[in-house]
């Protein structure tokens, strides 16, 4: 697993979230700080992660 640092795109808090690099991905989790839906996108090849991005659910 990959522990990844990001801004929540809702209350600008910095949370962190445990990513497998064995798969790319789209998904939505809730912030762990104030519950809102966040899109997350996530590439990785070859183990390395390539792009991520949070969005809120409206974007």
């Amino acid at each position: 697993m990959f522990e990844h640092h990001f801004q929540c795109p809702y209350c600008w808090e910095e949370i962190s979230m445990l990513l497998d690099p064995s798969v790319s991905q789209t998904y939505v989790e809730d912030c762990e700080v104030c519950c809102n839906p966040i899109t997350v996108s996530v590439v990785f090849s070859d183990g390395a992660l390539q792009s991520f991005s949070a969005e809120d659910l409206g974007q």
